[in-house]
This record gives C-alpha cells, structure tokens and sequence, in this order.
C-alpha cells in the first residue's frame, strides 16, 4: 500500500497557478456581478484565486474528471475573524435574531471554501485547514494523502485570508488575499496537451516552542528539516533554492539558524498565505526554467508548526507528502 500511495503522489503535477490581493479587487470584475456580493472577502477571494487557476490550467484540467473525482482542499487562519468580531458586535448591541441569515452561517470556518465544491462540482471532499500560518501548505498535503487515498484524481488547493480587525493580535501583519492551485495526474495532463509547472510535496512536524529557545533548538530544528527534504526526495548536496517565510518567534529563529545565511528570508504575515504564495512563485519560475532545480519553501509558527515545501520543475522528484 505504501509503494502504491507513493506512486499516485508522484504522478500528481501542477498545472494551475491562480492568486488575487485584495488591494484593488472587485468581485464584479473577477466573478461576475450576480450571487457573491453577501459572501465573505475571504470567500470571494479564494473563488477568484481558484478560477484565474483554472483558467491557467486549461477547460478540461476538471472537467476530464466526474464530478466524484474532484476535490479541494482550502487553508485560512484569518478568514473568519473579521465576521465573526461582526457578529459578535450585532449579539451584544441588538440580540441574535438581527445577524443576516445571508451571513449567519459562515460562523464555520468550514464554509468560506464551500463555495468552491458548488461552483465547480466537487463531490470528491472539501477540506478546511487552520493550522497557524502552516494551513495552505497542509491544504497541499492533506489533499494531496485524500487522492492518493482514491478519493478523487482532481484536486483544487489553496490558501485565503481576511484583513485582522483593529486591535486583534496580528494586526499589523494581516494578510489578504488568496492562491490557488490545480493538480491532477501527469498522464491526464500529457493525454489532454496540458502543461505542467512541476510538482510540490509537503511534510509538517512540530518544534515545540520551549525546545526551539533551548541552546538545541537550531539542531532540532536542521535535524527535522534534514528528514523532510529527504522524505520529500531531495538528495543531500544537490542544488536547492530555499525561501523561509519566519516570524522572529524562538521557533522562526530556530529555523532559520538551522538554514543558515544561504536563504531567502521573507517576514512572515499574520496568516497562512505567504508561504503559499512563495510556492505559487516558484512554480512560475519552474515553468519558466528559473531556477531549473528545486525550491523548497519553509514556515514555521510560534506555536511550533513547521511545514516544508519542496517544489520541482517539469515532472521530477518525489512528492511524498506525510505528517510528523
């Protein structure tokens, strides 16, 4: 069964790439100015993320499939904390039965990427993550074990976030905005002319924060990670790009100690889609040869969720994407 599940992970290539910031965004313009008006921003930006995705991928990177066999898998940690402050406002100053039932139900977090299965017909599964700033990244993975699991062979994954209220913790770091991905077999893709970015696995573990502050943090740390590139099938010594999305937490230091100054460090957000949105980046520079070797991208939370993702162009690697 292992053997098997590595195989269908590794025939999984990306062939969408589609991201929005809220800066500018309208959802008349993206989505059309009927039926999304009363849906959440987080919920409007992932609908408009996944369809300049599949835009990218071509007409039939779902539709080749039955709608049993398509799926998504959707990461936010923010997505709902404006509304729900909302909410809360509306229980406390007027009683519950003036919430809007328009708004009512997104109360769940489950159901800001709900919209995604009616939109495009996803009876495969739908899935939420909230992991702190690791959620898109486990979107991928997650995903990624359901399909191998045969749950379906279509898979939409991403990442969307909401602007924090004033006030809340993060603030000052909110993010907003969505990424999306398509990813469906190699030999569909090859069989219908598509064309691929390459393919993206991911492997989590947990630093406890108290380990990451001791004087073996850094080594804890570069163990782990040493372990996630090589399940991922990356060969030590061999050319790699590394992108680290890292707060200044005792677990983002001791990361990034454990990857030393030959990195690109990037200011973590508030949120879970920066990460997400470096892996959209290097998929794009895959498809366009720049790097032509492999990319990993690194986060990791102060709560201790640590999350690698290894991207590589056209088709090579492995992308066995497991949970420690």
């Amino acid at each position: 069964m292992a053997a098997l599940m590595d195989l269908v992970l590794t025939d999984l290539v990306v062939t969408g790439v589609g991201d929005v910031e809220a800066d500018g965004f309208d959802f008349r313009d993206e989505l059309g100015r009927r039926g999304y008006k009363y849906l959440p921003s987080a919920s409007q930006y992932v609908l408009a993320a996944a369809k300049r995705a599949l835009a990218d991928a071509g007409e039939d990177a779902l539709t080749a499939a039955e709608p049993e066999r398509r799926a998504a898998a959707v990461g936010t940690n923010s997505a709902a904390v404006s509304l729900h402050h909302a909410m809360d406002r509306t229980v406390v100053g007027a009683g519950a039965g003036e919430l809007s039932p328009v708004t009512a139900p997104y109360f769940s977090i489950n159901l800001f990427g709900s919209r995604l299965a009616t939109e495009h017909d996803l009876k495969g599964f739908n899935l939420t993550l909230t992991s702190p700033r690791v959620a898109g990244l486990e979107a991928l993975q997650t995903g990624a074990r359901a399909v191998a699991a045969g749950r379906a062979s279509r898979l939409l994954a991403g990442a969307t976030e909401e602007a924090l209220p004033e006030g809340e913790p993060g603030a000052d770091t909110s993010e907003a905005g969505a990424v999306a991905l398509v990813l469906e077999p190699a030999a569909a893709v090859a069989e219908r002319g598509g064309r691929a970015y390459g393919r993206v696995g991911v492997r989590t573990f947990f630093l406890p924060p108290a380990l990451a502050a001791s004087a073996d943090g850094a080594g804890e740390a570069a163990e782990a990670l040493r372990d996630a590139l090589a399940a991922l099938g990356h060969r030590p010594g061999a050319p790699l790009t590394v992108t680290a999305v890292l707060d200044c937490s005792p677990v983002g230091e001791a990361v990034a100690e454990a990857l030393g100054e030959d990195i690109e460090r990037v200011p973590a957000g508030a949120g879970c889609l920066a990460p997400m949105a470096r892996v959209a980046a290097a998929l794009r520079s895959t498809r366009d040869n720049i790097p032509v070797h492999a990319h990993a991208v690194v986060t990791a939370a102060a709560e201790g969720n640590t999350a690698v993702c290894l991207v590589t162009p056209g088709g090579s690697g492995g992308t066995e994407a497991s949970s420690r």
